[in-house]
């Protein structure tokens, strides 16, 4: 059995990356999504413009998390 060490090295990688932009972005739209104030009630509210900013923000945010997911998981059910 010969292992290609270039593909593996690429596949770890490409894996490696991908985790990483994951939790990045994971974590800027934790960080958007508490900019909302749909965390502890604060006694300032921020502007309705700004809420909208942040909730989109963190929805694209979100919705991309999901997306990465569900194409990896896409990948290894079609094998």
């Amino acid at each position: 059995m010969d292992i290609n060490w270039g593909t593996l090295a690429g596949v770890f990688a490409i894996s490696l990356g991908s985790t990483a932009v994951v939790v990045v972005l994971f974590s800027l739209g934790l960080a958007a999504w508490s900019r909302t104030g749909h965390g502890a009630p604060t006694s300032h509210p921020p502007g309705l413009r700004h809420q909208k900013t942040a909730t989109a923000t963190a929805l694209l945010c979100f919705a991309s998390c999901l997306a990465v997911a569900g194409y990896g998981i896409g990948l290894i059910v079609t094998g």
